[in-house]
């Protein structure tokens, strides 16, 4: 998808001339499958817009144990700065999971266009706030879930994403083992 189209499927842009001009302000950049778009306690400066490919967010604890915390199938925005970053740097690596056709933009420079243009701030305020319901929707599941209610609520709200990414980063997304992952998988094709 290119990225005029993609912004103008939101309702702040209303009038498709402002979509074009705010994807005038970003770059086009391509990742091979297997790179890092960030990386964990790297610097980021950066909003990225995935219009393509298949990207996962991860945390890494001081022993290397990865979990996962997000995924992303294009097109979409990728989870923003400011809820990924610290002082200017990665709280998470995101790595593309197939070749990826991005767009990136400064921070910076959008927080600016966010206070010279209604239709930017209130993009970037939906994309935010949509953000935050995600997160707070998983942070739910795991707290309030079992395992077998989890993966429900995980084919619910990523329909598809089974067979786009690996069961293991599924069963880490959800909180689970692999092992579980699997027995939830088979027992509930039994059902």
């Amino acid at each position: 998808m290119d990225l005029p189209k993609f912004l103008a499927q939101s309702p702040a842009f209303f009038d498709t001339t402002y979509a074009e001009q705010f994807a005038s302000n970003w770059t086009n950049m391509n990742k091979n499958k297997g790179t890092f778009l960030t990386s964990q306690a790297q610097p980021d400066s950066d909003e990225f817009i995935l219009l393509d490919g298949c990207l996962v967010g991860q945390i890494s604890d001081k022993n290397g144990k990865e979990v996962c915390v997000g995924f992303y199938v294009g097109p979409c925005v990728v989870t923003p700065n400011i809820a990924r970053t610290r002082g200017g740097m990665s709280l998470i690596s995101i790595m593309a999971t197939t070749d990826v056709n991005l767009v990136r933009i400064n921070a910076g420079l959008l927080s600016h266009l966010m206070l010279s243009s209604e239709p930017i701030r209130t993009w970037a305020n939906d994309v935010l706030r949509e953000t935050l319901s995600q997160k707070v929707d998983r942070e739910w599941c795991l707290t309030a879930l079992g395992g077998a209610e989890r993966l429900r609520w995980f084919r619910k709200s990523y329909p598809g994403y089974e067979g786009i990414f690996t069961h293991s980063m599924i069963a880490s997304f959800l909180g689970i083992t692999p092992v579980t992952f699997s027995r939830l998988r088979t027992s509930d094709r039994s059902l």
